[in-house]
């Protein structure tokens, strides 16, 4: 799964070429072409990155910075300010910006500043080639190398865990039972038969990788059924 990085920009052309410009390097791109709409997607579907214009109608960009970061929002940040508008450069990072762009410019100059701010907010595994990365708000799962992240936070797993990680996420929302968990880690690992070991090695990866064990954001029980990972 690539980064999602979100758009938002009310002037279509240069939404539009942002867009492209993005999706032909392998990233998922949303758009949002006002300030409430952005709000809305980013704070609902956790993006990996937003591209913020601060001269929004309506509600503008830096009211849009103001409530993520009050929400509590961590995800990178690049604003598009006016050629020479010291003022919004500076208020934009002081609202938590992470980096911004003038207008007009580059597309090559504002990917390379994207690419930076993943490499930056999420190491090393924003690296990882061939879609081979699954990432859901600040978790971050590479299949190629088995490493597991969360923010600037590494997280040691063991090899089950990361197997039964690795399954859940791979299909988001897709439920499986804990007999159907057993027999996807059988040839890996040799376990016991009974069923209550998965709950277990769930039990220790929730330890790990969720604010609050007792509830839960990733790795989600389905009551008499087994386990999912939670949609975006």
């Amino acid at each position: 799964m690539s980064a999602t990085v979100l758009i938002v920009e009310d002037e279509h052309a240069v939404a539009r070429g942002i867009q492209y410009a993005l999706q032909q390097e392998g990233y998922t791109v949303a758009v949002a072409r006002s300030g409430e709409e952005g709000l809305e997607f980013a704070t609902s579907q956790a993006p990996d990155v937003i591209v913020l214009d601060l001269r929004l109608p309506g509600m503008d960009g830096f009211d849009v910075l103001r409530r993520l970061r009050a929400a509590g929002s961590k995800a990178p940040v690049l604003v598009l300010t006016a050629r020479d508008d010291e003022f919004d450069k500076v208020v934009g990072l002081e609202l938590g910006a992470d980096d911004y762009v003038t207008k007009p410019f580059s597309l090559r100059e504002l990917m390379s500043r994207i690419k930076a701010l993943i490499r930056r907010a999420y190491g090393d595994l924003a690296d990882a080639a061939g879609g081979r990365v699954i990432r859901h708000r600040d978790l971050v799962i590479d299949l190629e190398r088995r490493r597991v992240q969360r923010g600037n936070r590494r997280i040691s797993l063991t090899a089950t865990e990361f197997e039964i990680l690795r399954h859940l996420a791979s299909r988001p929302g897709r439920v499986f039972t804990r007999r159907e968990l057993l027999e996807l880690l059988r040839d890996y690992e040799a376990l016991d038969q009974d069923e209550k070991t998965i709950n277990v090695h769930v039990s220790h990866l929730r330890d790990k990788i969720e604010d609050d064990p007792s509830a839960p954001q990733f790795v989600l029980t389905v009551r008499g059924v087994g386990y999912a990972f939670a949609e975006r």
